[in-house]
């Protein structure tokens, strides 16, 4: 009868639309789980938790001293007020793409957009997507307290007109799949050579020895190019993976100083 198939294809919609939200649900769960990975990988929680035990995760405070004067990270939990809570996914972006914040000004360089700026629309959209998810913290972070010639956004500005080229990450054809999946971890979301590659007197890193060691401050940022003596050339896969994982160096010492907490 009319009324019998009416109620057939209603059922049959009604299992199709709690499929589709079944599936929503999973894919919701699925970029979240993404952003978590991606965010750790990213290093967030490393600079954006502050270097005192009662720390929050992701509400900043940490200082981060350079010859340019101490950097306060920011508050990126989905705060509305002190944190990223307003934030659209274009703010987000161009954020991490081209330095800018979400009123136009110039991120300085501390914040390594001269690498995230390589990393995916998807990657990011999932980075922002999982700190959204987040407890929102109301936490005001302090001021930089910059040298008086980088006290002005302006400088900042400066800075990347010269030495800044946005651009997203683009595979090399001669090399393997793991190859470039290792390429962009290292250069774009994981930055190694923010710290890694040495800088100069402006602090833009040299591309002739990249991962070839640093110094920030007082603190020395080892070689970790394939040199078989001053890098890790030596190393195996699982060596740097118990590295990366508690901290342990392939002779049984541990890491320190600012590596403890990436």
């Amino acid at each position: 009868t009319t009324a019998s198939v009416c109620s057939n294809r209603l059922r049959i919609l009604a299992g199709a639309a709690a499929m589709m939200a079944a599936l929503s649900a999973f894919a919701a769960d699925d970029i979240l789980e993404r952003g978590r990975y991606l965010t750790y990988a990213g290093g967030c929680i490393s600079c954006h938790t502050e270097d005192v035990e009662e720390a929050i995760p992701l509400a900043g405070g940490r200082a981060m001293e350079t010859p340019f004067g101490t950097f306060y990270s920011p508050n990126i939990t989905p705060d509305m007020k002190s944190g990223i809570g307003g934030w659209s996914d274009d703010d987000f972006l161009n954020a991490f793409w081209e330095g800018v914040s979400p009123d136009g000004k110039h991120y300085f360089p501390a914040f390594p957009y001269t690498s995230y700026t390589g990393a995916s629309r998807d990657d990011l959209l999932a980075i922002k997507a999982y700190l959204f998810s987040l407890e929102p913290v109301p936490k005001e972070t302090a001021d930089h307290d910059l040298a008086w010639y980088m006290s002005s956004r302006i400088a900042a500005g400066a800075w990347k007109a010269v030495n800044f080229e946005p651009a997203r990450f683009e595979p090399d054809p001669s090399q393997d799949e793991q190859w470039n999946r290792g390429a962009y971890l290292v250069r774009h979301l994981g930055h190694c050579g923010e710290c890694h590659t040495p800088r100069s007197a402006i602090g833009v890193s040299q591309a002739d020895a990249e991962m070839a060691g640093s110094t920030f401050g007082e603190e020395k940022i080892p070689n970790i190019t394939t040199h078989r003596i001053d890098g890790i050339g030596r190393w195996s896969a699982s060596d740097i993976e118990y590295f990366l994982d508690i901290g342990m160096l392939p002779d049984g010492d541990f890491t320190g100083s600012s590596m403890v907490d990436v």
